[in-house]
């Protein structure tokens, strides 16, 4: 390094990370200057938060290289993290406060980690440092407040609390999660000037955001995973096509991609007018056809997953209305989905989807115990059977339908998520990002599958943020931006170009 570069605030040479013999992250290497904003950009399953956790202590046992100041670390726990000088801001606020104590003691939380020997300080000690703490952001919290259990607080709140507890410590890093996902305008254009002012007194920031317009305006650099590799790493002025091209598109000749078709038309199975996904944000209208897979393409926070849960039930629409073989359609809950003939694969099937320590044949029947029962009580032998065709029609890699699924890989439990839900034959089937954290061989057999049941009449609907992974699948591409369609198109009207040039402009 030459005598006028500035060393690195933190450094990453050919970091590299596992799980269950998947690399997720591959030889990343990246330099975080001191008072420079670098954003972080990529699909979900790009590696973002496994890189996170490894700069936040979580994670320990990875390759390659951590430096901070120059010099190389070691982060074994997040106190070793916090130590060093790196902070961060989790996108799930919840894992930031303490409930039980006030919020003034979760103000001054790091000092209270740190106190040995000695009782935490208390009373009038405890109100004047967090109120230095909380001035630190413009925080205007009364006495009142500062002496309420945390959980008292809003979301919002909440996580400005966490931002203002991370800065009193004067970090070298800062890694900020997807800082605005709670807040309103207002709160993050106060997070805004305090980055600036961040920058301005020599701390380094780390943003991870999908909102490009914030990165715009803030960051320095931007940088891109994809499938755990950094594919791009740009100064201002940004190309955002480039970027969301890395982001978002494999290059031509690395995928299976299969030309969408415009095929012979459908009959409309269901019909969306009016439907508003978010507030502020013009209502859309939307045909679903048999014999037709529809792929809706977006970033996150496009609305895909509000689109998946309203029509599934779960998260019923507020405004418009929807027909079902043209008879008003109006799930109340996933139960009267499922009556109707409409079936949704969820976007986290470990969250929404598989019961840990149930068998594959257990996981798969779970929607459609009363049909496999009789007088409450469920037929085993039915049940084992859904279970092996299951295995049979996706080719589940698993010891037998008794396996648990946490004897599956993660490919094999989608696999098995994904048949639960072409068990019983429905007339639409909605996959909210069916091939997160699946490889190659899994992504095209639930794609042929999927296909295969659109040629048997029903209309299927995938959502994703991969281009690739709707361009392989679809015969029609829409593309969605803060719950607004900007292109729905057939054919060549859907090529991979169009599509991103597409999500570049609604951004």
């Amino acid at each position: 390094m030459s005598p006028t570069e500035t060393v690195p605030a933190v450094g990453l040479t050919d970091v590299s990370m596992a799980f269950g013999g998947k690399t997720v992250l591959s030889a990343v290497t990246l330099d975080i200057a001191p008072g420079s904003v670098v954003a972080l950009l990529g699909a979900n399953g790009a590696g973002k938060s496994t890189l996170i956790k490894i700069l936040s202590g979580v994670h320990t046992d990875h390759g390659g290289e951590v430096r901070v100041d120059g010099s190389p670390v070691t982060l074994n726990s997040p106190l070793a993290a916090r130590q060093l000088g790196i902070q961060t801001v989790h996108q799930r606020i919840g894992e930031g406060i303490v409930p039980g104590l006030t919020v003034a003691e979760n103000l001054v939380f790091e000092e209270l980690a740190q106190q040995r020997g000695n009782p935490f300080l208390r009373g009038r000690r405890t109100l004047a440092r967090a109120r230095e703490i909380q001035a630190a952001l413009g925080l205007d919290w009364s006495d009142a407040v500062l002496k309420r259990d945390v959980t008292e607080l809003g979301i919002s709140d909440r996580q400005l609390l966490i931002l203002a507890r991370a800065l009193a410590t004067r970090p070298r890093l800062l890694v900020l999660d997807e800082p605005t996902s709670a807040l309103s305008a207002a709160e993050a254009q106060r997070l805004f000037a305090l980055v600036e002012r961040m920058r301005a007194d020599g701390i380094a920031v780390l943003y991870v955001s999908h909102r490009l317009g914030e990165i715009d305006a803030l960051a320095d650099r931007l940088v891109v995973l994809r499938d755990g590799l950094l594919t791009e790493d740009q100064a201002r002025p940004f190309d955002w096509d480039a970027a969301l091209r890395a982001m978002l598109a494999q290059a031509q000749e690395a995928t299976t991609a299969r030309p969408v078709r415009e095929g012979e038309r459908g009959e409309t199975a269901l019909s969306l007018r009016g439907v508003r996904l978010f507030d502020g944000r013009a209502p859309l209208d939307l045909d679903l056809r048999t014999g037709e897979v529809t792929g809706v393409v977006g970033l996150l926070g496009a609305g895909k997953t509000e689109l998946a849960r309203g029509l599934f039930g779960a998260e019923p629409f507020t405004e418009g209305t929807v027909e079902l073989d043209g008879k008003p359609y109006a799930p109340r809950r996933p139960a009267d989905a499922i009556r109707a003939g409409v079936h949704l694969v969820p976007e986290d099937r470990h969250a929404d989807a598989l019961v840990p320590g149930w068998s594959v044949a257990r996981n798969v029947s779970l929607p459609f115990l009363k049909s496999l029962s009789r007088a409450g009580v469920v037929n085993s032998s039915r049940e084992d059977a859904l279970g092996r065709d299951t295995i049979a029609a996706l080719g589940v890699v698993a010891r037998d339908e008794h396996s648990t699924v946490e004897e599956l890989s993660g490919g094999n439990q989608q696999k098995v998520v994904v048949g639960r839900w072409l068990a019983e034959t429905p007339r639409v089937l909605i996959l909210d990002e069916p091939f997160r954290g699946v490889d190659i061989g899994a992504r095209r057999d639930i794609g042929r599958r999927a296909r295969a049941l659109s040629a048997e009449g029903a209309a299927v609907l995938v959502l994703s943020a991969d281009v690739d992974e709707v361009l392989e699948i679809a015969d029609r591409v829409v593309v969605l931006a803060a719950g607004e369609i900007h292109l729905d198109a057939y054919g060549e009207d859907a090529e991979r170009d169009r599509v991103i040039q597409t999500i570049s402009a609604s951004v």
